[in-house]
């Protein structure tokens, strides 16, 4: 069994070759932008409209001619899958202009528009970026994009196909509840996400360098001064660096989730509505959203059962006699008593052994569970 995969490497450009990726883009997003237009003044503009423009563009204009067609051609295609899923996809708005100041450059390029040779990236009209590898790819890549972080970095990015070892034959399900103060609340405490606040320890660090870009903010329109622009990037690199401590915690406990248990079931939380409260702060740097994300995609790749079950009322449910609290719990209240029965745990220990519990009965609601026993109830009744 095989999958495909994209495997991401530091790219090294000079100055040539920096200079020449920066123009490309350009290029594209100028194109882009020309897409956008023809969709918003009522063109219709599809794939095959949209390489027939390009086509005579090419032929009227010199500046077009000196880029690759491969990275104008795959930008078309992206903005054509762009459109058509802003029609199909839930929640996908219409493509929009990219703006020369505030987006990032990212160039896309089809096998016949690269080669690896020397350990370099060579790209169409002789531009050789030196490529940072740290791993060994797995097979020849059928595409790659190039992009740029907000730090300034290159990265290459190489579509490859690869082998997929079967995952070990497990039993057991597993709850995972989200939260901020532990971010990951499951049915089993050998399995908890602890929130490590990576950011907060940096507190120290980036506020001085925060502290120096507002000293060195001029306060006028107009670009500012080298040291400005030196002080943005220092405290950028600090947010990434826990960024990056993050995701990497995240993908670790994933991979212990998925690796010892055959049904994962997921609380499908939607933490954008933090953002807009007191722990925006602590949510962010929590990344809640991309811990749910790489678990699902990891047990889907392995093959295990994966549930999103609905968070409503599973913190106001026993997890022993499944009764149903009267009123709501606070906050500040961290325990769960149950009134019927008496059952005593954790908030968010007692929520993850609900979410188990209605995965494991099939279904993917607290409702749907009461209905379903209701419904037994009064089939059983009736039948006797």
């Amino acid at each position: 069994m095989d999958e495909v995969v994209c495997f991401s490497y530091r790219l090294r450009p000079g100055v040539v070759a920096e200079r020449a990726l920066n123009a490309e883009w350009q290029r594209c997003r100028f194109l882009w932008n020309e897409a956008v237009h023809q969709q918003k003044s009522g063109g219709k503009p599809t794939l095959g409209k949209l390489s027939k423009i390009l086509t005579d563009a090419r032929s009227r204009s010199g500046w077009l001619r000196e880029g690759s067609q491969v990275a104008q051609q795959q930008t078309l295609r992206n903005y054509a899958r762009a459109l058509g899923h802003s029609f199909t996809v839930k929640g996908r708005g219409r493509p929009a202009f990219k703006s020369r100041k505030k987006t990032l450059p990212s160039l896309e390029y089809t096998r016949r528009g690269f080669s690896l040779r020397d350990g370099r990236l060579v790209l169409p009209k002789g531009v050789s970026v030196p490529v940072v590898w740290s791993r060994e790819l797995p097979s020849e890549p059928t595409s790659v994009r190039i992009y740029q972080d907000s730090l300034g970095h290159w990265y290459a990015s190489f579509v490859v196909r690869r082998d997929v070892l079967p995952a070990p034959e497990v039993t057991g399900g597993i709850g995972v509840d989200w939260g901020v103060s532990t971010t990951a609340t499951t049915t089993d405490t050998e399995f908890d996400l602890p929130y490590l606040g990576h950011r907060k320890r940096c507190a120290g660090e980036l506020a001085k360098a925060q502290r120096k870009m507002a000293r060195r903010h001029s306060g006028k329109l107009g670009p500012q001064s080298h040291g400005y622009q030196r002080a943005t990037r220092e405290a950028a690199k600090l947010h990434k660096k826990a960024a990056r401590q993050t995701a990497h915690d995240s993908r670790v406990w994933a991979k212990r989730v998925v690796d010892r248990h055959d049904l994962i079931a997921v609380e499908d939380f939607k933490p954008t509505f933090l953002a807009r409260s007191t722990m925006a702060r602590k949510a962010a740097d929590a990344a809640i959203g991309a811990a749910k994300r790489e678990l699902i995609e990891r047990g889907a790749r392995a093959g295990r059962k994966v549930v999103l079950v609905q968070p409503a009322y599973t913190t106001m449910k026993c997890s022993s006699c499944f009764a149903r609290a009267k009123q709501r719990f606070g906050l500040a209240e961290r325990t769960f008593r149950c009134p019927e029965c008496g059952f005593t745990a954790g908030r968010d220990r007692n929520a993850a052994r609900v979410i188990l519990a209605v995965a494991e009965r099939g279904h993917i609601g607290v409702d749907d569970v009461r209905q379903a026993d209701h419904l037994l109830r009064v089939g059983g009744s009736v039948a006797v």
